[in-house]
């Protein structure tokens, strides 16, 4: 990972918010992120999680400082709509899907920007659909999805243009606890399979846990920057946020051939 590109790259990055009495939602933030990576950036309320991943996204100016995509300065970048739409994808926690469309219509929306014809969309929302595990599901409307599977489509939604990286704001906000398993495990299976580069803000200490490396925010500055997890540390943390994992650690009736060693199973995986 060391000697993998920089895709995300941020300088003295600021941002000042406030008429009169000033908020320093972000200051002095300093961060490189390179290709392939999964990075969760926490801190309690306040910290400055969703301005960064705002001004990462040019959803949001800096006050000062700048941030790089790619090596490209987005104060330099010209057209910036095209540029996001290109570069990077979104996941939000209210998936933000227009009712009116079918999932595999949602999917091909940002689409649209590249001139991409109309069975070219089409069959590239299937396959993202068919990753996401909803190829079934392509021809229904939001409101006849749950929860997860909605954000399955969000996610096959923010990766239509192939892009450089992956926002993720609170992606797991508002499902519960399987449903959060579930969306984290196939986050982590794009990052490892696909090379997707994902950064994810959260709350939520599980779902930070699923990423690689860890940013910790306190008052828009960056507290602490953690690689977390050693490779049998985060394959037992993977199988924690696996069905089996969470039956084993719900305590709920396993196969013989596993019930001996759950009790052992049960102890490991709520210590990580």
């Amino acid at each position: 990972m060391i000697d993998a590109p920089i895709v995300v790259e941020t300088r003295h990055l600021t941002r000042i918010y406030g008429d009169g009495t000033d908020v320093r939602a972000l200051d002095d933030v300093n961060l490189t992120i390179r290709a392939g990576e999964f990075l969760a950036i926490v801190g309690p309320s306040g910290s400055g999680k969703s301005t960064l991943l705002n001004l990462i996204g040019a959803l949001d100016h800096p006050t000062s400082g700048e941030v790089l995509i790619g090596g490209t300065p987005l104060s330099q970048v010209r057209d910036i709509d095209q540029f996001r739409g290109r570069t990077i994808g979104f996941v939000f926690q209210t998936h933000n899907l227009i009712p009116t469309l079918t999932a595999a219509e949602n999917v091909e929306i940002p689409m649209y920007e590249t001139g991409m014809g109309r069975g070219e969309r089409r069959a590239r929302a299937q396959e993202l659909l068919e990753l996401v595990g909803l190829a079934a599901r392509a021809d229904h409307l939001p409101n006849q999805l749950s929860g997860g599977e909605r954000q399955r489509v969000a996610i096959a939604r923010a990766l239509a243009n192939r892009p450089t990286i992956v926002l993720a704001d609170e992606p797991t906000g508002n499902l519960d606890s399987k449903t959060t398993a579930d969306i984290m495990t196939l986050l982590r299976q794009l990052n490892r399979e696909h090379g997707t580069t994902l950064i994810v803000v959260t709350h939520n200490h599980e779902v930070a846990l699923a990423a690689r490396r860890i940013i910790t925010l306190r008052d828009g500055r960056i507290q602490s920057d953690q690689t977390v997890h050693s490779t049998i540390e985060s394959e037992l943390l993977d199988f924690k946020s696996s069905p089996l994992g969470q039956t084993i650690l719900r305590g709920e009736t396993l196969p013989d051939e596993l019930a001996d060693i759950a009790p052992k199973l049960r102890d490991l995986l709520a210590r990580l």
